[in-house]
């Protein structure tokens, strides 16, 4: 699989120049001034292009013979005391299969053999290394990156199967969760739910800092403290994913701590739900984000005016921005060896300044193989709301007294991984959206 991701990068570039492309993975990582160890997690192009799950490691291509060298550690007998056995040249040939093995302090040496007329790096950081081993190399950085964008953005059938995996893991650690969770207990409690059913399947990784956020904590978009106790009453935010061979879920679902939602709840949680739907329903190659994002938007607020929480035109809320307060994030991104994955940007494309789009991860038109969340949400957050009550211009979509009564209801929040086809969608998330159906599934 990894090869033919090589041989993607490959058909990108000209192979009558006489150029390379260099790349170092990931080194080993300790906390300050320690010898204690972070958990290695592979740099994400070094992994799409190699496999390589190693630390000290780096990579050339030879764009111009389409070869692949790898660069390995030198370890000694100290390595292996503390880390185990140290793979010979011969097993590192078997089991990453490089055209060319070497050494990594070989770097220069294969360098200067190849001659290249550029090197093309991903970072400053990395062409700065280059420099520093020959001032006379021509470094470049920006065409690779956009290269690796390009080829990453667009996933592979492979690539999707393990997207796929990822995700059905997920699920059963969502459905385990609803179905365990009570007041009482901690949010820390439904990690521990939620990481059991992930190690149980064998997924070792994080895909990202989890969030399990009860009550007002759910109004913290990045909330990830999770040690409050989860009280009767409160809905439960729960956002959080694994990664199967370095591929990323994302999910997020909210759901009533008791098992059943109030009215209000039940209200809010459907407007959410009405965006996530229409959203769902809109996808299509050729669909652009930002069209998706204010969708949702609009429809949210047309279930909060519903509910008497805001007033007057829906139209004129979209124009001044209303929306922006109770949905400040955008509604995706892309997913794939990143939570937040690459090509969300294309070159020259820019952000959009406008309140809540702004934060919009991805802005462009939505192709087949492209994988992306859609999250829309709504969330009463006092920092936001208050100066708003107090801010004439807005205050007059406001309905103050039920927006002043919700400023400790929290959030709600649903996201969905999917996958965009040629006709339409795969929803890869196979855990329940509507009200009904999540109050089911936790009586048990």
């Amino acid at each position: 699989m990894h090869n033919q991701h090589r041989e993607k990068l490959f058909s990108l570039f000209d192979d009558n120049q006489n150029g390379v492309v260099f790349i170092q993975g990931a080194e080993t990582m300790y906390r300050y001034d320690t010898d204690y160890e972070f958990p290695f997690r592979q740099e994400s192009n070094f992994w799409y292009l190699t496999g390589v799950n190693e630390a000290e490691c780096s990579l050339v291509l030879d764009l111009k013979k389409e070869e692949y060298h790898l660069f390995v550690p030198e370890r000694d007998a100290q390595y292996a005391v503390w880390h185990g056995y140290v793979k010979t040249k011969e097993q590192y040939l078997e089991e990453y299969q490089p055209d060319h093995l070497h050494y990594r302090n070989d770097i220069l040496k294969v360098l200067n053999e190849l001659k290249p007329e550029t090197v093309y790096c991903i970072d400053d950081e990395q062409a700065e290394f280059v420099e520093d081993l020959n001032r006379g190399f021509n470094v470049e950085t920006e065409a690779l990156v956009d290269a690796l964008t390009y080829c990453r953005v667009l996933k592979t059938d492979w690539e999707l199967d393990q997207l796929r995996e990822a995700c059905r893991v997920n699920d059963l650690a969502y459905l385990e969760v609803m179905k365990s969770i009570k007041p009482g207990m901690y949010e820390y409690e439904m990690k521990a739910i939620f990481n059991k059913v992930q190690i149980e399947n064998g997924l070792m990784q994080d895909a990202y800092n989890g969030i399990f956020a009860s009550g007002v904590n759910a109004s913290i978009l990045h909330y990830v403290v999770n040690n409050s106790m989860i009280k009767d009453g409160d809905l439960f935010l729960m956002d959080s994913g694994f990664e199967c061979n370095g591929y990323a879920s994302d999910y997020t679902r909210t759901f009533p701590a008791n098992g059943k939602y109030t009215d209000v709840q039940k209200g809010i949680y459907n407007s959410v739900l009405a965006g996530m739907d229409k959203v769902l329903d809109t996808i299509k190659p050729g669909v652009k984000m930002e069209d998706l994002h204010l969708l949702a938007a609009r429809t949210m607020m047309e279930g909060l005016k519903d509910m008497g929480i805001v007033k007057g035109s829906v139209d004129d809320m979209m124009e001044e921005n209303i929306f922006a307060l109770f949905f400040p994030h955008g509604l995706g991104h892309f997913l794939g060896l990143d939570t937040h994955d690459v090509g969300g940007y294309p070159k020259g494309v820019d952000r959009i300044e406008r309140p809540g789009i702004k934060f919009l991860r991805a802005r462009r038109e939505l192709l087949p193989g492209m994988v992306v969340t859609i999250e829309p949400g709504i969330y009463f957050v006092p920092a936001v709301l208050k100066p708003a009550i107090a801010d004439p211009e807005k205050n007059r979509f406001l309905n103050t007294e039920k927006v002043e009564s919700l400023l400790g209801f929290g959030g709600v929040r649903i996201e969905d991984d999917i996958i965009v086809t040629d006709d339409g969608i795969e929803n890869m998330t196979n855990v329940p959206k509507k009200a009904e159906e999540v109050e089911i599934l936790m009586k048990g």
